[in-house]
């Protein structure tokens, strides 16, 4: 049985999350993505307590992609140290799950 993983991470403007997840989506390393925001954050970052606006980005993928999927995501950020994380998907239907697996399947 295939593990499935919703990703998440945070970008500072809508563009650079729309960016990723075409990015994310074209090279199979995730079936689908959503953004999300503008979405109030409120942080710790570099010592210091912050608070501002963010775009979520979600992404679904399978557990063999998301080491992939990670990598991607922490080079093509905009951010030095964004927050990326995954989460498993323990339920699901049967043909959402099924088209993340088919989506995620490198070209033959």
């Amino acid at each position: 049985m295939t593990s499935y993983v919703q990703v998440s991470t945070a970008t500072p403007r809508r563009e650079d999350a729309v960016t990723l997840a075409q990015g994310a989506v074209k090279n199979r390393l995730a079936a689908g993505a959503q953004v999300v925001g503008p979405v109030v954050s409120v942080f710790w970052h570099l010592g210091e307590f912050g608070e501002g606006e963010e775009y979520r980005l979600l992404l679904s993928t399978t557990a063999e992609r998301y080491p992939a999927l990670e990598r991607y995501l922490l080079e093509a950020h905009p951010w030095d140290n964004p927050e990326v994380v995954g989460v498993p998907i323990t339920h699901g239907a049967d043909r959402c799950l099924e088209w993340i697996s088919a989506s995620v399947r490198a070209e033959a």
